[in-house]
């Protein structure tokens, strides 16, 4: 077969109020044995088999004016009779998933990611695509636009028309938003960004244009010009409630609050606003670590199965330690806001009594059955490689600049590694990673990997950050969803701990986590029991922590509740509560050569400052 043939589809979004999809997929010389063709069962940076074929609702196939007969053969794929001739494959794909790693329809907006809509054809994954996009019957959707990184072949800018992909790996890496939406753009290093916002926000675009470039900025520099894309979308929906964001080779999907956007009046320390930023900074740093720089079980996607690896914390930890680290360094948010988040990080991780019992590396070769798939006993049992891999990246980072007196960081391995793999097209095998950290360090870093990523002993973060003038402590929570931070003289420390994570579920008091070895585990509670009162009182998630500092540690209290809709009665022995906050402080007595190695650090710098 020829392989210059494109492989061309047509989408429709046929049904908004059904939620419905229609593709077509034109094969000019299919396989003369029968086409095989199928739908991926996962995507790219969500490391969970999702199966989406079992969204086609309907699927035939036509080969000049007749039909062939089209067979399933296993979950994800399907066979067409041999025919002669161009066949044409029609199918119905149903669209009602509201996250960044599905495809969605409704009479409001319409988003799909490629592995949602386009049939992967057996054979032919490395020939070119067309994609012509209607627009939606009605004068509901006369100004819809379209947002997509997708090259155009005859659609105008933000229009319904033709575009094109390279092969069909490139063709499922673009997402495509239809609907209405704001539009901002800048340049970085002579590339255009656009940003498209859907949803009911009234957001300052300006402000965030002028913020998203600085930031983007900050990663072009760490990782050098010129920028391994030719053009770069931020795809945002704005919501009440669901919060993430995907990475792309050329664009990011984001999900965030409302408030998480900037208005003309938001401060610049604002909480919200920090949050969605180093949302976008995560993701943008994606576009080297993860979508270039990949382990080599990515080299090539097998997206039929899972592909393991052990590097999962590099491609997600080192991202979300650089992540909030470049607002700083940008000039986003303070010295004192960064610390801040860093505390909040530490603390996550303090407050997962499964650190103890899964390393990073273990961690990471799990992701597809357990980071994925939470449940109730997940913080006893697991870490997560997100929060515990930034905090393994702090340590790397201050220890390569303890080691090189200032000479070399985390920032030179990240080039290093891509020049060697990113640039170079090559996958990174298991211990590249660490291999190529202990030529930047110019010693052997195996002691400190066995430490801090294949064992599940404490980090040496209070030694490390010391050497920067930096006072990691602790204190007891104020309450059950304390996130982090210094003392507050305006709140009080829980005298006392149940052992337990509560959520408010419509007024009811349920427990979602039980930690080991609590007191709520000790007395027989259980994650999904409704608490209603302690020694006779009611407990709302009002009043659960005035409850509790009303007694001591060691005290014997009666705990009812629902299970199961059956109410029962058990008594708890309160505990003192662990002192799991973690909060950060510069040290003021510090010498003048700590405090520059603080500065250089939060610079992004190697080498001290000249003062």
């Amino acid at each position: 077969m020829s392989k210059s043939r494109a492989i061309v589809y047509r989408v429709t979004p046929a049904n908004p109020g059904a939620h419905t999809y229609s593709v077509v997929c034109t094969i000019a010389d299919p396989d003369a044995e029968g086409q095989q063709v199928s739908l991926p069962a996962w995507i790219p940076g969500s490391y969970l088999i999702r199966d989406y074929a079992r969204h086609v609702v309907r699927i035939t196939a036509r080969c000049g004016s007749s039909n062939t007969p089209v067979e399933k053969i296993d979950k994800s794929t399907w066979r067409c009779a041999p025919c002669k001739g161009t066949l044409r494959i029609e199918y119905d794909v149903y669209a009602n998933d509201l996250s960044v790693r599905g495809a969605l329809l409704d009479m409001t907006r319409g988003f799909f990611n490629g592995v949602c809509l386009f049939l992967m054809v057996r054979g032919c994954t490395d020939r070119p695509c067309r994609v012509s996009l209607e627009r939606p019957d009605g004068a509901r959707y006369a100004d819809w636009q379209v947002a997509t990184a997708l090259r155009t072949e005859s659609a105008s800018a933000w229009g319904f028309g033709s575009y094109q992909a390279d092969n069909y790996d490139e063709l499922i890496d673009h997402p495509v938003e239809m609907g209405n939406f704001r539009i901002g753009e800048f340049d970085v290093a002579g590339i255009p960004h656009r940003l498209a916002i859907s949803g009911r926000r009234r957001a300052d675009v300006a402000r965030l244009t002028a913020d998203l470039k600085k930031l983007c900025t900050h990663h072009a520099q760490l990782f050098g010009e010129p920028l391994p894309m030719d053009r770069y979308l931020f795809l945002v929906t704005t919501l009440a409630g669901p919060y993430g964001g995907l990475e792309h080779r050329a664009s990011a999907s984001l999900m965030c609050r409302r408030s998480d956007l900037p208005g003309p009046n938001t401060p610049q320390d604002s909480k919200p606003y920090r949050r969605f930023l180093g949302l976008c900074s995560h993701e943008y740093f994606h576009t080297w670590n993860i979508k270039r720089i990949k382990p080599a079980v990515f080299e090539p996607y097998d997206l039929s199965r899972e592909a393991h690896t052990r590097l999962m914390w590099v491609f997600e930890g080192i991202t979300s330690y650089y992540d909030d680290l470049a607002l700083v360094r940008s000039g986003l948010i303070s010295d004192e806001s960064y610390l801040e988040l860093l505390g909040e990080t530490i603390t996550r991780v303090t407050q997962m009594p499964g650190r103890y019992k899964q390393s990073l590396s273990d961690a990471s070769f799990d992701a597809w059955t357990r980071h994925y798939r939470p449940d109730e006993n997940t913080p006893n049992s697991c870490v997560s490689y997100y929060t515990k891999g930034a905090l393994a990246a702090l340590a790397l980072d201050l220890r390569l600049r303890a080691i090189s007196q200032g000479e070399k960081s985390l920032d030179d391995v990240m080039r290093a590694l891509w020049r060697e793999y990113g640039q170079a097209g090559v996958g990174v095998p298991e211990d590249g990673f660490e291999t190529l950290a202990s030529a930047v360090a110019g010693e052997d870093l195996g002691e400190f990997f066995d430490i801090v990523v294949r064992s599940t002993s404490e980090l040496p973060l209070e030694r490390l950050l010391a050497t920067l003038g930096i006072n990691l402590r602790y204190r007891a929570p104020t309450s059950g969803d304390d996130p982090g931070g210094p003392p507050d003289a305006r709140a009080t420390a829980l005298s006392t701990s149940l052992g337990a994570k509560i959520s408010d579920d419509n007024g009811r008091v349920i427990l979602t986590h039980v930690y080991d070895d609590g007191a709520a585990q000790r007395a027989g509670l259980s994650a999904q029991d409704e608490l209603l009162a302690m020694d006779g009182i009611r407990i709302t998630p009002q009043n659960l922590s005035e409850l509790l500092n009303s007694h001591g540690p060691g005290d014997d209290v009666s705990c009812t509740f629902f299970r199961r809709e059956e109410l029962m009665s058990v008594r708890a022995k309160l505990q003192t509560p662990e002192e799991s906050i973690a909060y950060l402080m510069p040290d003021e007595a510090a010498p003048d050569d700590v405090v520059q190695r603080r500065a250089a650090w939060l610079a992004g710098t190697s080498k001290i400052p000249s003062s």
